[in-house]
């Protein structure tokens, strides 16, 4: 489930300039859920990738697993009450992007768990896209960033 929330979030402190609101609420029977789901998953071959949503959203989860994969994908915002950029940067709890060969048999085996589950994308290609969105990412810029900012914020002189 997809609530948006953003108080306490990065997208809040680093486009926003704030640190305000409460954090998200934690469900320890839904994160239990999700999680046992998950493992069984893992365990049976239901799942090539996985990864926990948390500091940064959907968004920045998807990049880390683009970037440690180094494949692509292409995501959908589904159409909701929740705005764009709190549904790919909240960090709700108990949510997991995954990857699979099988989305068919990987959603109904959520909906029997109880488990919401919705196909967001397709992976593939060299880059990162939302539909609709302005133009692709290449993984190579953004492994660029990623890997640059230390050794420049650690170069600056106090």
């Amino acid at each position: 489930d997809t609530a948006g929330h953003l108080g306490q979030t990065l997208y809040l402190r680093e486009i926003e300039g704030r640190e305000d609101g409460p954090p998200p609420p934690v469900d320890l029977a839904t994160e239990k859920r999700n999680g046992d789901f998950v493992r069984g998953q893992i365990r049976n071959g239901g799942m090539t990738a996985c990864h926990d949503v948390s500091d940064g959203g959907l968004l920045v989860c998807i990049a880390e697993m683009a970037l440690r994969g180094d494949i692509g994908a292409t995501i959908q915002v589904p159409e909701t009450d929740i705005p764009a950029h709190a549904w790919l940067f909240g960090e709700d709890q108990a949510r997991y992007v995954v990857t699979t060969r099988d989305a068919p048999g990987l959603l109904a085996a959520a909906e029997e768990a109880g488990v919401p589950a919705l196909q967001i994308g397709l992976t593939g290609g060299a880059g990162l896209s939302l539909l609709g969105g302005p133009r692709e990412t290449a993984l190579t810029a953004l492994r660029d960033i990623n890997e640059r900012w230390l050794p420049e914020f650690m170069s600056m002189e106090l």
